[in-house]
């Protein structure tokens, strides 16, 4: 049995409208005696106890039905209130209470008139009405909880996946740094180790190599820096590290071509950006073409390269949506496009994708060093 508060407004419904329809039905009472006041009375009480206890409110109104009419308004309600907040069972008994009070209500208060065969089907017909409306009422309700939860479940799962797929891109950037880390110290270490086993050498080679130590020491720093900023999960620039950049556009398109997926290519980058930005872009683009190469293969993708020094470096890639039922050429967790945003924002950038009127748009933005 569901029992709750009721709030106030429902108190106050409750009373207005189960006190003016009882006051009505003793109104049409030919004689209305004390009895029947006083059945009004503690039916109206029995319907408010409906609001917190409905099955005991029901039946104490179905009790009172059987001693004057006055009482069947609370009665009636009373068994939708059952059907609505409680098990079927249970709202089928105090309809059957309701009944059997109903008929022997036809011996104080008969209605030549009507017939007691009349009487019977009318109240059967009454009872099963407010049994199957409430019951409606209650199936209805239990659905929308049950698609609320399963909604509050699908999106805490999406936020969980979102969240490991972030945590994934920065292990991802992590690891790049951690290569060219290495890389870096490496280079230091063998130039140092040069100056120690050649201290005769000429003095322009030794400071050569004291000064790629000192620039490969500097640049080492930068990056351990990033490293540990991306790790403590705090605001990061675009991680340093080994891997294609803006310059090696020209073969991904290539290869997208050879792949049988048009591309078209409009504008360019130098090739001095730097290495973590021309990264982020060469990342966007390649997750671009292949989005469309998965959900679009063969439909034509436009790449768009525009932006200045100092300012915003712009990416624009769209292409045209599949027909509707046509199968994805491979599968996609839908996940990509998490991690490229992460991407992107550590660089200090935005990205941005939509569909509209028939064509996915993939637009990203980021800082441009002068």
């Amino acid at each position: 049995m569901e029992r709750r508060n009721p709030r106030p407004r429902e108190l106050i419904g409750m009373a207005a409208g189960i006190g003016v329809l009882t006051a009505l039905t003793l109104w049409s009472l030919p004689d209305p005696g004390p009895l029947d006041f006083a059945t009004a009375v503690l039916g109206l009480a029995a319907a408010m106890l409906q609001l917190w206890r409905p099955v005991t409110g029901a039946l104490a109104a179905t009790v009172l039905a059987v001693f004057s009419p006055v009482a069947t308004t609370a009665a009636t309600v009373g068994a939708l209130q059952v059907a609505w907040r409680t098990r079927f069972r249970t709202a089928v008994a105090v309809a059957v209470a309701g009944i059997a009070a109903h008929l022997l209500q036809w011996i104080r208060y008969p209605d030549p008139a009507l017939g007691f065969e009349w009487w019977v089907v009318l109240v059967t017909v009454a009872y099963a009405a407010l049994l199957g409306w409430g019951t409606l009422a209650r199936s209805h309700r239990e659905l929308v909880m049950s698609l609320r939860e399963r909604a509050r479940r699908a999106e805490a799962e999406q936020g969980r996946l979102v969240a490991e797929a972030r945590a994934a891109e920065r292990r991802g950037l992590a690891r790049e740094m951690h290569d060219v880390l290495a890389n870096r110290l490496s280079l230091v270490a063998t130039h140092a180790g040069a100056l120690e086993f050649r201290p005769d050498a000429p003095p322009e080679k030794i400071a050569l190599a004291a000064g790629v130590v000192r620039a490969g020491v500097h640049q080492a720093l930068e990056e351990l820096r990033q490293v540990v900023v991306l790790l403590r999960e705090e605001d990061a620039a675009a991680s340093s590290g080994p891997g294609p950049t803006a310059a090696d556009l020209d073969v991904l398109i290539e290869e997208t071509r050879a792949a049988g997926q048009p591309v078209t290519l409009s504008g360019q980058f130098p090739g001095d950006l730097p290495p973590s930005v021309g990264r982020t872009v060469y990342r966007v683009v390649q997750e671009g073409l292949t989005n469309a190469r998965k959900h679009a293969a063969g439909n034509g993708v436009e790449v768009t390269l525009g932006g200045s020094p100092g300012a915003e470096l712009e990416i624009e890639i769209r292409n045209a949506l599949a027909a509707s039922g046509t199968t994805p050429a491979a599968p996609g967790s839908g996940l990509g496009l998490v991690g490229l945003t992460e991407r992107v924002r550590l660089a200090g950038g935005r990205l941005d994708h939509e569909r509209i009127d028939g064509r996915f748009h993939l637009s990203a933005r980021l800082p441009w060093p002068t």
